[in-house]
């Protein structure tokens, strides 16, 4: 079948006299035929509109005046359209008057069956009928097919037409396309290529971080021992002459901390530790690395608005701060092939509108007299990656950290730069409690006896477990020690101290991982990780209120934190 909706196929039964509609619907149904009566030709004309393949009308009906509408309704069809009807005349009337032949040829195309019917008959007119309507639809299909086929014909004509007549400025247009997707592509293998470039001196930094953070921590283990020996001599010594040399080592000993603790900040295994930070020390700190730094061809300058201690202090990790400053003095170096100066000023300002909270904060600034950088590229510089500098002469990842640095300060960094005048950048922070109280802590610490606290230690490193023993013992403390992990998870279920202090990093198992363990075995116990190298996010994990022990400690440093983990409150089990 070639009809395009489900109606297309119905036979309409128009006999309202009688019974005849409903019987001719009943053998229609039987016989496989849709078949549904109407009441009247409005009903049958509206029928028409929704689809039918075939009519069975009854003879006298036609005489009526309503047989106009479906009159107008032929008229009004398809050129491919004849729609038949089954005309059931009765014997005693015939079709041969005038008026019924003329309604018949207006009708078309007929099939005249004479009552009564026979149910064959009736069936074999239908099916007739339908044939030939299918037929029709075919046509329909076939010219519509045709007109399709014509108007695409016309389309595909007129734009051949307008082809041709745009040829050229198509190619033209095509052309400037390619080119502009080459461009692109070629943009784009640079840019990977300056990504790649800049993934392996990262790669190579992250492993000179690596190396560098695992010197500093048997470095740290080093100074560790000294410095204890040396605070052991002080505190127990009473020869003027040795205590003398002995001071003079010790501080020997806290720049080599201090050069550590540089260490660890490049190789960023150490996080932001905030603390009250005076800018005329972080001067002074910083001031020696940076004229090595520079080289003699910079002037370094260090200026600040007031007399020395003017400012006060910011909050601030000194470390994180140090390698800030020497980050961005090795950036004006090399803004300054020829030579230049190098200044390095504090002040405190109102924060400007947008660029932070409302209020005073203190503002370092580093500014070179070299080449500055265009105001196209002002809004990159702070991203990751991006570098000024030639391939392989920088990462593109020394202002990002200098400007991560100040955001988790609680501050921020901005730069200001004209091209050929020299670039300024600047780190905003906050400053600091002036009320703060300077820390009493050495005084307090040194002196008074203990009550004989029992402590454990568990140290992997011979010497610095020694030391520690040792210092503990010269506190007054009751000591005992352990080589691993292992060994102090034994020491504790022999005999439970008053506190465990343990490395972090040892072979085996991990001072994080004992003291969970030990947290679960022994809630309540006081702790102290002693660490110079290390994973804080996984000792944080475990540490709950305990405590952290920066080595190279200094004995007074030691005694504090003894002390005050002592005075929490124990819970009990």
């Amino acid at each position: 079948m070639n009809s395009s909706h489900p109606h297309d196929e119905r036979m309409l039964i128009l006999s309202p006299h009688g019974r005849d509609a409903a019987v001719i619907e009943q053998v229609l149904a039987r016989n496989g035929f849709a078949g549904i009566a109407v009441t009247g030709f409005d009903a049958m004309v509206a029928e028409l509109a929704a689809g039918a393949g075939a009519c069975v009308i009854a003879e006298e009906v036609l005489q009526d005046a309503g047989a106009q509408q479906l009159l107008a309704w032929l008229r009004a069809q398809e050129p491919w359209s004849d729609f038949p009807f089954v005309v059931l005349i009765s014997k005693r009337h015939g079709a041969g008057s005038r008026t019924a032949r003329s309604i018949f040829d207006q009708l078309g195309n007929i099939v005249l069956l004479e009552r009564p019917l026979n149910t064959e008959t009736l069936c074999s007119a239908a099916a007739s009928a339908l044939r030939g309507r299918r037929r029709q639809y075919e046509t329909r299909r076939f010219l519509a097919e045709r007109t399709a086929a014509a108007e695409s014909l016309r389309d595909s004509q007129a734009q051949l037409v307008q082809l041709n007549q745009t040829l050229e400025s198509r190619i033209e247009e095509r052309t400037r396309a390619l080119a502009q997707a080459n461009d692109r592509l070629m943009n784009e293998v640079l840019e990977r290529e300056r990504v790649q470039q800049a993934l392996v001196q990262l790669q190579k930094m992250e492993a000179i971080g690596r190396l560098t953070g695992g010197i500093a921590h048997d470095f740290n283990n080093l100074l560790n021992v000294i410095q204890g020996s040396m605070d052991l001599i002080l505190y127990l010594s009473k020869d003027e002459n040795a205590r003398r040399k002995a001071e003079v080592a010790r501080r020997a000993c806290e720049r080599g901390g201090k050069l550590t603790s540089q260490l660890l900040a490049f190789s960023r295994n150490q996080r932001l530790d905030l603390r009250p930070l005076d800018i005329d020390s972080l001067f002074d700190g910083v001031r020696e690395l940076m004229v090595t730094s520079l080289g003699s061809s910079i002037t370094l300058q260090f200026e600040q608005d007031g007399p020395p201690g003017y400012l006060g202090q910011v909050m601030a990790d000194r470390n994180q701060m140090e390698m800030a400053l020497l980050n961005l003095a090795i950036n004006a170096r090399d803004a300054m092939p020829e030579g230049g100066t190098l200044r390095v000023s504090a002040r405190c300002e109102e924060a400007p509108d947008g660029l932070l909270p409302a209020g005073r904060y203190g503002v370092i600034a580093v500014t070179d007299s070299g080449q500055g950088i265009e105001k196209a590229l002002l809004g990159k510089v702070f991203e990751p990656f991006f570098t000024t500098k030639g391939i392989g002469k920088g990462t593109g990842l020394g202002l990002s950290q200098v400007y991560g640095m100040a955001q988790q300060s609680g501050g921020t960094a901005r730069i200001l730069s004209e091209r050929g005048v020299g670039t300024t950048v600047e780190i905003w922070l906050k400053l600091a409690d002036q009320l703060q109280e300077p820390c009493a802590q050495e005084a307090s610490v040194m002196q008074a006896s203990h009550g004989g606290e029992h402590i454990l230690v568990v140290e992997d490193d011979h010497a610095v477990r020694q030391l520690m023993v040792e210092s503990l013992e010269a506190l007054g403390y009751q000591v005992s020690q352990a080589a691993d992990g292992e060994a102090g998870l034994r020491e504790l279920h022999r005999d439970l101290p008053s506190l465990m202090i343990t490395d972090y990093l040892m072979p085996g198992m991990t001072g994080a991982e004992l003291v969970s363990i030990a947290n679960r075995e022994f809630p309540g116990l006081p702790m102290v990780i002693a660490t110079g190298y290390a994973d804080m996010q996984a000792i944080e994990q475990v540490i709950g209120a305990n405590t952290v022990l920066r080595k190279p400690f200094q004995l007074n440093e030691l005694a504090a934190v003894v002390s005050k983990a002592l005075a929490q409150p124990r819970k009990s089990a």
